[in-house]
């Protein structure tokens, strides 16, 4: 595996997510192959990163007890180093078509999956934008909407994806974040510590996530 620069945050919350599965691309405990398989159609670029390894997985479950703010944390550290997992490969040869995902199981004994997901997906998109990097926020069950309009179908398990944002097709998902849309339209990894100006230290962290403008409402 190519080595994180960071480990995300500083983690007095080591231990509220259990590593079940390092990654892989056949994990054995989600079943990912049928749902990819549902999936093809409202992505043209996942059959080819599917066939040329490029997907992978990594599968953490909820330690028992664990409650929110630690299992938040954690899903930040996971979605850090999945992060700069993909940032190398970019540059390389079908560099688009890398995808890693970040798969959560288990519960937590203060919120939901969707509640989990929502802190930690937002940080990180604000994070990696500016380099290119696009997040996503997938929630068991529940039922998104692809490009065109059509539903996608509702995932067995819910995961946050990472791969390269692909221009001019991903900041139409962030029109409700314009200044994140237009970080990720002309985003270029330059190579940058994306914490160079913010302490990787858990509560500063949060500090600053706190002053990030939040999504306009139509």
């Amino acid at each position: 595996m190519i080595p994180a620069p960071h480990d995300g945050a500083s983690r007095p919350t080591a231990g509220a997510l259990r590593l079940i599965e390092a990654r892989t691309e056949h994990p054995a405990s989600a079943d990912v192959h049928g749902y990819l398989a549902a999936l093809y159609e409202h992505c043209p670029f996942l059959r080819p990163s599917v066939r040329r390894g490029m997907t992978g997985w990594t599968v953490y479950e909820i330690a028992p007890g664990s409650h929110r703010y630690a299992v938040e944390a954690e899903l930040f550290h996971a979605g850090v180093q999945a992060a700069e997992w993909v940032r190398p490969l970019m540059a390389r040869p079908f560099g688009t078509l890398v995808c890693e995902n970040v798969v959560l199981l288990g519960r937590c004994v203060d919120a939901d999956h969707r509640e989990l997901l929502a802190w930690p997906h937002w940080v990180l998109k604000h994070l990696y934008a500016p380099v290119g990097v696009m997040f996503g926020k997938f929630v068991r069950g529940e039922v998104e909407t692809g490009r065109q309009g059509r539903s996608i179908p509702p995932p067995p398990f819910s995961f946050l994806p990472v791969r390269a944002g692909v221009r001019p097709l991903d900041p139409k998902f962030l029109m409700g974040t314009p200044d994140l849309a237009t970080a990720l339209a002309v985003g270029v990894d330059d190579g940058r510590d994306v914490f160079e100006h913010i302490s990787c230290e858990w509560k500063a962290v949060r500090e600053w996530a706190s002053s990030l403008p939040r999504p306009q409402r139509p």
